[in-house]
């Protein structure tokens, strides 16, 4: 059953460092979701670190891409909004213009009517009441003047509302056309991607199938943006085959938790602890197996790079590989789990276990 949760990609500085050599790995375990390698210890060889480090800055490209053609969607979007609202005030302003010059009309043709069209002097000779006239008159040249200062401030604000207009779909056709060449920038940093994801991949089936493993490829680390002492192995992700479920895929039932991820994401120690076992053969392909303070394991499997060496010590959330598909793998993804021994067979179901840490995946 697949969990759709996701999760914020971190945006860190990912720079190529120098390729290490490390001690020999011990051998990859046997059994469990396919077949082991018997024991056997594979030959380590230098890692080379170009591929890993491109799809690394690659992944960091490809998120300030997205998050720039993200936000000038969003501004284009605040430019059309901004541009219907105008076209609002305008439609507002022409009703209300016509209305002044319908009551323009109606008053000239009152007046036409009432006698408007004989002289101002012959209208008081005529008039039964000259004093009524006149304060008729006073009131009409009133009327024509408000009706004349309304109809030139209703015409100033259409002229105003029509520049901003004009202003508002300029900007946005724009931020249009930038978009567009933000999303070719997107497209082609994607394609890029994906070409140094499967050379990545090509080369750690390669080592998997020679039975050497690369050695650890080292990637500046990212900035730690906090102190938790437990996190989460990946940043993004979908959960897929969880502990325990059942499928042909799996000898018995499924020893771990997967995490469905793109090739070469960076994979990161849930806590504080030493690296036990770095293997390369069998059914979990490329593996790291971690011993934490409190004497739990952890397994992280189906890599396509490692950035650790047997022996050393890490740190919650520091990289110890990079995703793949290797050994028995059905798809990109990580295969978790926490076990009571180093060994397979003793898992417990890493997901309750990381929320007793903290972690809620």
């Amino acid at each position: 059953m697949r969990s759709f949760r996701r999760h914020r990609v971190p945006v860190a500085v990912l720079l190529c460092a120098a390729a290490v050599l490390a001690a020999r790995p011990t051998a990859a375990e046997s059994g469990g979701v396919g077949s082991g390698d018997g024991g056997v210890s594979p030959a380590y060889v230098p890692a080379d670190a170009g591929v890993s480090a491109q799809v690394a800055r690659l992944f960091e490209e490809a998120a300030v891409a997205t998050q720039q053609y993200e936000a000038g969607r969003r501004e284009a979007d605040r430019q059309r909004t901004q541009v219907r609202w105008m076209e609002q005030l305008l439609g507002r302003e022409r009703r209300q213009l016509a209305a002044l010059n319908a009551d323009l009309g109606r008053i000239a043709r009152a007046q036409y009517r009432e006698g408007g069209g004989m002289p101002h002097t012959a209208q008081m000779l005529l008039a039964d009441d000259p004093d009524e006239l006149m304060r008729g008159q006073r009131a009409g040249r009133q009327a024509d003047l408000a009706l004349d200062k309304a109809v030139t401030r209703s015409r100033r604000a259409e002229a105003r509302f029509a520049v901003g207009e004009a202003r508002a779909a300029t900007a946005w056709r724009r931020l249009e056309k930038r978009n567009s060449e933000l999303g070719e920038i997107k497209q082609d940093i994607q394609r890029k991607l994906e070409q140094a994801q499967w050379t990545l991949q090509g080369q750690a089936d390669a080592s998997v199938a020679a039975g050497s493993c690369r050695g650890a490829v080292r990637l500046e680390q990212p900035v730690q943006g906090g102190t938790r002492p437990w996190v989460a192995p990946v940043e993004s992700y979908e959960l897929s085959a969880g502990f325990g479920s059942g499928g042909e895929r799996w000898s018995s039932r499924h020893t771990g938790q997967d995490f469905a991820v793109p090739i070469g994401t960076p994979v990161g120690a849930v806590g504080a602890g030493r690296v036990v076992k770095v293997s390369c053969g069998g059914a979990f392909g490329i593996e790291v197996v971690l011993r934490h303070p409190d004497g739990y394991y952890t397994q992280y499997a189906h890599l396509a790079a490692v950035t650790v060496d047997q022996g050393e010590r890490v740190a919650p959330g520091q990289w110890i590989g990079q995703s793949g598909t290797t050994g028995n793998s059905t798809g990109p993804h990580l295969h978790f789990e926490v076990r009571v021994t180093p060994e397979l067979g003793s898992g417990v179901d890493p997901v309750p276990w990381l929320l007793k840490h903290g972690v809620r995946l």
